[in-house]
């Protein structure tokens, strides 16, 4: 199975979500296209997070320095994100795919992160956390991922919530399966350890 988390914006807990799941489903990690390198890889960040032995981390496709859309990350680099050079890495492991920022960022002037999972054939997994204009966001990114045809593998509410949010975004996907990732203090690896036993 590939899985491609994805999330309804930027900084919105999807390294530690791919961690934990990775940690759950002792699965392969891999990142293809990284923004940002200057402030360390998310490839880096999950395999210092998990413990088990069998995962391994593949390399990313596109290694981007400055920490802003992939597109526009690699214009400055004078690189093109070519999406038919990104290929799924050899493995007859489950795989965890880490998407960069949301839905529909942009590789290039014609790609978008999505893409990447339509590619691959992935089932999604969004991850959403709790801020004023989140239940905007998500219901657009269920909306667009409906529409397109993608398979919503789970939803993953990372934190805290009220419920009349939850129940805002779950009325509209009612039987979809809820991962539900409380506030994190301290990450560390016996926290995702933790976690990945309850999911």
């Amino acid at each position: 199975m590939n899985l491609f988390v994805t999330g309804i914006g930027t900084n919105v807990g999807k390294t530690i979500v791919s961690a934990i799941l990775t940690e759950t489903m002792k699965a392969d990690y891999w990142k293809p296209v990284q923004s940002g390198v200057v402030d360390g890889k998310d490839s880096d960040t999950v395999k210092s997070l998990i413990t088990n032995s069998k995962t391994l981390i593949h390399s990313e496709s596109y290694l981007l320095k400055e920490p802003l859309s992939p597109h526009f990350a690699a214009k400055l680099e004078s690189i093109h994100i070519d999406i038919d050079a990104i290929c799924l890495p050899e493995t007859s492991n489950h795989l965890i795919i880490e998407g960069a920022g949301g839905l529909l960022v942009p590789l290039n002037q014609t790609n978008y992160v999505i893409d990447l999972a339509k590619k691959f054939d992935c089932e999604i997994v969004l991850v959403i956390t709790n801020y004023l204009g989140c239940i905007n966001h998500t219901l657009l990114s269920i909306d667009y991922l409906i529409k397109n045809h993608f398979k919503i593998h789970s939803l993953v509410f990372n934190g805290d919530f009220e419920n009349e949010v939850k129940e805002a975004i779950l009325n509209v996907l009612p039987n979809t399966k809820i991962i539900a990732i409380p506030s994190i203090q301290s990450i560390r690896k016996d926290t995702i350890l933790n976690i990945s036993k309850h999911i």
